[in-house]
C-alpha cells in the first residue's frame, strides 16, 4: 500500500511545468501578427471605455454594458496574448503549474462572466424593445451596477471548484501541448487519471455558462423580433434591429465558437480543432467587438468625433 501511495506522489510531481506549442513555426511572424492584434484591442477597446464614459449623451444602460464588455475584452486578452507573445519572442514555450492554472482561472472567471454579460445585454435590449415605457424605471443605475457585477460574483465560485479539481489531477506523462494557453481540453488530455468527475463538473459549467444565457437571449431576441415586426414604423424598426444587430453578431461569434469547443464530442483531432476555434473568441472577438459596436453605430461615431474634435 505505501509503495502504491508513492508511485502515486512521484508520479504526481513528475511534471511540473508544460510546454506550450502553440504557434512555433515562423515565430517571428506570429510575433508581429499577435502583438499587432493585441494593441488594436487595447486601443479599440480602449476607445469604448473612454468615449463611452467622457460623453454624457452615451451614459444610458446600453453604453454602461458595452462599456464593461469592452473593459473585460482587455483583460481577456490580456490573459492569453502578452505571454503567447513573450513566448514567442524568447523561444521559450514553458509554463509552471501554477501559471497555467492562474491562466486557466482567469481565462475561465473572465469568460463565464461574459457570458452573463451576454445575456444581461439581451435582456437590456428586451426591456428598451419591449417595455419601453417601464425601461428607464427598471433599468436604473442599481439595477445596472448589480447586473454586471452579479456577471463576476456568479463566475467566481464555479471556476474556483473547476480549477481545484483539474489541479489535484496526477500528470505523470507527457508535457507537451498543442495549444497556446491553457485551456480544459488539452490540460485534460495530459492527465493520468479517472475523468470522469472532471468531465461530468465541465458539462455542468456549459449548461450553466454557455447554455442558460445562450437560452435567455434567444429567447429575449424571439419576443424583440416579435415586438419589431408588429411596429407600424419602418424607421423605428430599422432602428430597432440597427441596436440589436451588433449584439447578435458578437452573441453568434462568441457562443458559436465556444459551444464548438466545450460542447461537440472530442475526437483524435479534437485538440488541434479547438486551436484554430479558442483563436476565435479569445483573439478575433476581442478585436471585432470595437469595429461591430462603432462602426454600425451613429451615436459612438458621433461621440468619438466630438471627443476627438475637442482635443
Amino acid at each position: 500500500m505505501n509503495v502504491e501511495l508513492d508511485r502515486h506522489w512521484e508520479n504526481q510531481s513528475a511534471v511540473n511545468e508544460f510546454v506550450l506549442l502553440g504557434f512555433r513555426e515562423h515565430p517571428m511572424l506570429f510575433f508581429a501578427a499577435f502583438l499587432a492584434i493585441y494593441l488594436t484591442v487595447l486601443l479599440g477597446n480602449g476607445l469604448v471605455v473612454i468615449v463611452t464614459t467622457r460623453d454624457p449623451a452615451l451614459h444610458t444602460p446600453m453604453y454602461f454594458f458595452l462599456r464593461s464588455l469592452s473593459g473585460l475584452e482587455v483583460c481577456y486578452t490580456s490573459v492569453t496574448l502578452p505571454r503567447m507573445i513573450s513566448s514567442l519572442a524568447t523561444g521559450d514555450h514553458s509554463i509552471s503549474l501554477e501559471a497555467c492554472a492562474s491562466q486557466m482561472f482567469f481565462l475561465l472567471f473572465l469568460g463565464g462572466a461574459e457570458c452573463f454579460l451576454l445575456g444581461a445585454m439581451s435582456y437590456d435590449r428586451y426591456l428598451a424593445i419591449c417595455l419601453p415605457l417601464r425601461y428607464m424605471t427598471i433599468m436604473n443605475q442599481r439595477m445596472l451596477i448589480g447586473l454586471v457585477s452579479g456577471c463576476f460574483i456568479l463566475s467566481l465560485p464555479m471556476q474556483l471548484v473547476q480549477i481545484g479539481l483539474i489541479f489535484s489531477l496526477p500528470f505523470c506523462g507527457p508535457h507537451e501541448m498543442d495549444h497556446f494557453f491553457c485551456d480544459i481540453p488539452p490540460v485534460l488530455s495530459l492527465a493520468c487519471a479517472d475523468l470522469y468527475t472532471n468531465k461530468l463538473v465541465v458539462y455542468m459549467e456549459n449548461v450553466i455558462f454557455v447554455l442558460a444565457p445562450f437560452v435567455l437571449i434567444l429567447t429575449s431576441y424571439v419576443r424583440i423580433t416579435k415586438t419589431i415586426l408588429h411596429m407600424p414604423s419602418v424607421m423605428g424598426r430599422r432602428k430597432a434591429f440597427s441596436t440589436c444587430s451588433s449584439h447578435v453578431i458578437v452573441v453568434s461569434l462568441f457562443y458559436g465558437s465556444a459551444m464548438l469547443v466545450y460542447l461537440r464530442p472530442k475526437t483524435t483531432d479534437s485538440i488541434k480543432v479547438d486551436k484554430l476555434l479558442s483563436l476565435l473568441y479569445t483573439v478575433a472577438i476581442p478585436l471585432c467587438n470595437p469595429l461591430i459596436y462603432t462602426l454600425r453605430n451613429k451615436e459612438v461615431k458621433a461621440a468619438l468625433k466630438r471627443l476627438l474634435s475637442n482635443k
